[in-house]
This record gives structure tokens, sequence and C-alpha cells, in this order.
């Protein structure tokens, strides 16, 4: 076996052995966690709410008729 041919099946094994060890890891990453779908759910919620505050500011910010104040005084009644 010459020096080429040795460097090649180096390579191929390598190779052979980086797509098994992602194999196996993504086969892990399918397992769902229940503690990773409780965050999952808290996460949606926070920014569900953060997309509604984000909705009022935007709304405030460009209101022509020059409400700001009542706005403002309206979200620290909440």
């Amino acid at each position: 076996m010459n020096p080429f041919e040795m460097v090649v099946i180096i390579v191929a094994i390598v190779m052979i052995a980086g797509v098994l060890k992602t194999r196996g890891a993504s086969s892990h990453r399918r397992d769902r966690d229940p503690q990773n779908e409780i965050e999952n759910l808290r996460l949606r919620e926070e920014v569900k709410e953060l997309k509604e505050r984000l909705h009022v500011l935007e709304r405030i910010a460009t209101d022509r008729e020059n409400s700001l104040s009542r706005e403002i005084d309206e979200l620290r009644d909440r």
C-alpha cells in the first residue's frame, strides 16, 4: 500500500466517524425534554406579551392626536 492510498483511507475513516458522531448527536436532540418544553412555553408567552407592549408603544408613537399623556396614564393603571 502506497502512502497516497493510506492517506485516502485515513481521511475516509475520519469522515465516516464524523458523520456517525453527528448522527448520534442529532438523535439525542430529538428526545423531547419536558423541562425544555416548559421553558419554550414560558418564552412564547413572554414574547407574546412583549409583542403586545410593542404594539401599544407603536400606536402611542404614531398617534397624531397628541394624546400621549392619556395613553401613558392608561398604561400605568394596568
